[in-house]
Parts: structure tokens; sequence; C-alpha cells
């Protein structure tokens, strides 16, 4: 939607500002988290905080609800200057908070998620039937026809969104901050989320929208504050800035800079040579049918397909995470079994798994140790690195990916989700591999952290690693690939080369609208 659009429902006429953040400053040893930074938020208003991954968005939310002190600045709700100790006095003071990892008990019943903490009594013991009937309410207030006996884990992840709001508004909140609520959504659950948003936002409720969808936010959103570098850029209505200008503003460059960043598709690939990898009809039974695939040197291979296409099931069979029963694998035209991930990281594989937090960094240690993993791992714990060349190699890629804060000690867990990307960037990188198959690298990061992240994977295939690709954002497969692999229903229905096709051209061959791909599986 454009920006000019006008709004899908008219607006209360009441304005006036429920929060006013001024100055906020937070300050963390070594690192200035948030440096004088404003934000106001207004009754009856969708309110979209912006900026990259680091620049602080996080930390302003945690300085409002409780989480985190503030070291400078005031808050004001309602008029009152307040200072809050915890989220429980935020809560008391109508504040409410969904985070993108939703905060239930998937083991308990829809009508006691809602009413936890705030169940009704009687003569001091917790009326069950009144708090599941008192869920009901709160449900169908945003058209949610659930049985409040039914297990939350039962339900997809769009009703969960939903009932960790309708617990949110349990607290009678004025204010409901949304962090990234749709990050795993698919469209439909998306409108379903924003229906219950703009219901809300009608009521006079002031709503803050987290995200990096651009637009989700020009879908919803009345005003925009931006963020970069724990700063304040400013604050504006949606109707005033451009979506280029806010790329433009939360990462501090030019757009023209982010364009020459698609160039690695033009880069010719010499296939004449012999494949860095070759898997010929491999496959796993009743997971994904054999698949063939060659990647050259220097060769970025794109992965694209639906959700439940086989992208992650091709990757993880490359990657030793799964073990194939069909087909074969060459590396540099010698055959390999790649078995375990291990085994996979001895023959110069490495994968960077889509799920960052289950399978990727490990947030209990530190940003040294993650990084050192791998290659460590490649070398075997019974060869230890040597402490300069632990320092030497933590610092080459905290450096060369601009990790930040640049803090090798720091715990992973506290950076950002772009930075802890980087991170486990640098991990595989370390190991000095021979193809990096890389599987939605981008997913959940802002603009900023992907344009690093898409530089950085172009310049690794200029210097000669072969790269594999995997992304649903089509047209960072197109900037960055050389060949597309296109897959669906788990199986290889083309290989296209980049500059022969378009975003339009990909997506009618994963939907299957008719327009063939050119496999271009022959060509060398």
């Amino acid at each position: 939607m454009s920006p000019t659009n006008p709004p899908l429902q008219a607006r209360p006429t009441q304005r006036d500002t429920v929060i006013e953040m001024s100055g906020i400053t937070v300050q963390f040893p070594g690192v200035l988290a948030l440096d004088g930074v404003d934000l106001r938020l207004r009754r009856g208003e969708v309110h979209a905080l912006l900026g990259e991954n680091g620049a602080g968005k996080s930390t302003l939310v945690k300085a409002l609800t409780g989480v985190h002190g503030i070291d400078g600045g005031s808050i004001v709700v309602d008029g009152v200057d307040r200072t809050f100790s915890s989220t429980a006095d935020a809560e008391r003071a109508g504040i409410a908070t969904v985070y993108q990892e939703v905060n239930l008990c998937p083991n308990l019943s829809v009508g006691e998620n809602i009413t936890l903490g705030h169940e009704p009594r009687r003569r001091g013991v917790i009326d069950w039937r009144g708090a599941h009937e008192a869920a009901v309410g709160h449900l169908r207030r945003f058209g949610l026809d659930l049985d409040p006996r039914s297990l939350l884990g039962g339900h997809p992840l769009a009703v969960r969104q939903l009932v960790a709001i309708c617990r949110a508004m349990v607290l009678d909140a004025n204010v409901l901050i949304l962090d990234e609520p749709t990050s795993s959504l698919d469209r439909g659950e998306v409108e379903r989320l924003f229906s219950a948003v703009r219901d809300l936002r009608d009521q006079g409720v002031a709503v803050v929208f987290i995200s990096h969808f651009l637009d989700q936010v020009y879908e919803i959103s009345d005003r925009i504050t931006v963020l970069r570098n724990g700063r304040l850029v400013g604050e504006y209505t949606v109707d005033e800035l451009p979506r280029a200008e806010l790329v433009s503003r939360m990462i501090g460059r030019e757009l023209a800079e982010l364009e020459e960043l698609g160039r690695t598709a033009a880069k010719p690939v010499d296939r004449t040579a012999t494949p860095v990898l070759r898997a010929s009809g491999l496959g796993r039974s009743r997971v994904i049918e054999p698949v063939d695939l060659d990647v050259y040197p220097g060769e970025v291979v794109g992965l694209a397909g639906l959700l439940g296409s086989g992208r992650t099931e091709l990757a993880r069979l490359l990657a030793g995470a799964d073990t194939a029963d069909a087909g074969t694998v060459e590396m540099h035209g010698r055959p390999v079994r790649l078995t375990t991930p291990r085994r996979a990281i001895r023959h110069g594989v490495a994968f960077s798994s889509e799920d960052r937090r289950g399978e990727g960094v490990v947030g209990d240690l530190t940003v040294a140790e993650n990084i050192l993993l791998g290659l460590q791992a490649r070398r075997g714990w019974l060869r230890p690195l040597r402490r300069a060349e632990r320092t030497a190699v933590v610092a080459e890629y905290i450096e060369a990916l601009g990790v930040r804060p640049a803090n090798p000690d720091m715990l992973v867990r506290n950076l950002s989700g772009g930075n802890q990307q980087k991170v486990l960037l640098g991990r595989w990188l370390a190991t000095a591999p021979e193809l990096l198959i890389l599987d939605e690298p981008t997913r959940g990061i802002d603009v900023g952290a992907k344009a690093d992240i898409q530089r950085k994977v172009a310049d690794l295939a200029e210097r000669g690693l072969s790269v594999l690709f995997i992304s649903s954002e089509l047209e960072e497969v197109l900037r960055l690939a050389q060949r597309i692999l296109i897959m669906r229903d788990r199986r290889r229905i083309g290989l296209v080369e980049s500059r022969e096709t378009d975003v339009d051209g990909l997506v009618a061959v994963m939907a299957h609208t008719g327009r063939p791909a050119t496999d271009t599986k022959e060509v060398r």
C-alpha cells in the first residue's frame, strides 16, 4: 500500500498524548545504548518504531516498560512523571507488550493464558469457570471463536499472537507494544492481526508497531519514529515520509549505495571448471525427491520456493544435518559422504541454519566463543586454538562483518538479531569453507544489516567462494545469484539464469501459473 493512500478506517478525533519520553539516555558498560531519544505516543494511533538492529528500538521499549532503568530523561504518562522499576509497574500504568516470541504457556488452556495472574476469585479461590467466561469475552472482542478450555499449544501461531494481545488487554491497557508480531505469519494471518489492531486503535489505544516489513508499516501505521545508532533521527507522519527516504534515514546511507549491491548476478562464472559441489540424484525418502545440483567456484546459486518446497531440506542434506538415502555428492570431483555436520565441515561445507536461535548462536556464550565454535570443531577438540590465534580470528571477523557492539566478551544473547546473524556468518567464514550454505540469513533483521550481509556475500563470491543462498525475498535472490534453482512440492522444477528472469517469472513458476522455467541444468 502506498504511504499516500487514505486510512482504511476513520480515526478518532481525540489526539492527546498518552506517553511522552524525552531525552531518554541508557548506558551499559562501555556502551551508550540510547542518547537523548524522544518518543511521543498518541491515543487512537498506530506508531511505528523503526531502525536498524542495534539502533535502540528494543532498549527504548525496555526503558518504557521497566526492564531497563534510565540514566537520563523523563517518562510522562497521562501528564504525570513516572519511573518504572519493573514490567509489573508498567502494566499497572496501562502499558502492555506482546513480543515476537509469544511469551505464553502452551501447556495451559487459552482461557488460563488470557487471565493468568488476573484470575477472578470467589472466597479467595480462583473461579476457573469465571476465568473461562471472561476469556470468551476478550476473544470475541477480536472475532475469535475459540474454546477457552482448549490447550493453547494446539493452536497455530497466528491465534497464539491474538491470544497474547487478549491477555495484554485484560490489563485494560491504553498502550500496546507489538514487537515484530508478524514475523512468522502468512498474509491471511497478518490481515487478521491487523484487523484486531485497527479495532484497538479505533477504541483509543496507542499501539507501538515494531517491524522490519516496510509494506506492513505503511499499511497499518499513522506515524513513524526512526532511530539510528541509539539516537533519534526524526518523527514523521506516514504521508510525509516516502519509503525510499525512510530506508535511507534508517541506515544512514544513500539508496544508490544499496543499488550497487546487485552486481553479483552479472559476474560471469566459468562453468567449464570442475564444480566445487556436484549433487546427483540427492534425496531422502518422504522428505525430498532426488535433486541434481552443480555449484561452481565463485558462483552464488539461489534456492527459491514457497514454504515447504524443499529448500531447507536440500540444504540440510548437503550440510550433513540430515542423511540422504539416495544419490551422490562430489567435492571438486571427488566423492564424499556428508553424513554428519562435522564431516561436512571437514569437507569444506558450512551451513548457517534459518533457525538462528535454535540451531545457530549459543546465547550463553560470548561473541568470541560463538565465532570460534566452527573452527574448533573443524580442527577437533584435541587441538585447541592458541590464544593469539583466537584473538586474531575473532578481531578479524568482528571488524570485517561490522559486529556492534564490537565487544568479543559480550554474551551473544545481548546482541540484536542482525548482529547475531553477523556473528553466525563469522563463525562459518572462520572455517575457510569451500561452499557456504546460507538459509534465510537476512530473515527478521533490518535493512541495514541486510545490506551488510548481502554485500559480504557478493564480496565472498568475488573472491571465489561458492555460495548456496536461500531466501524468501526473491529480490534478494535475484540480486545475488547467478543461477536460481526453483523448488516446489519437495522437488526441483527448474534452474534459471538470473539475468533471464524477474520476480514475476519466479513467482509464476513457484505458484505453477503456467509460465515455464528455462532449466539450464545442462549449461556448463
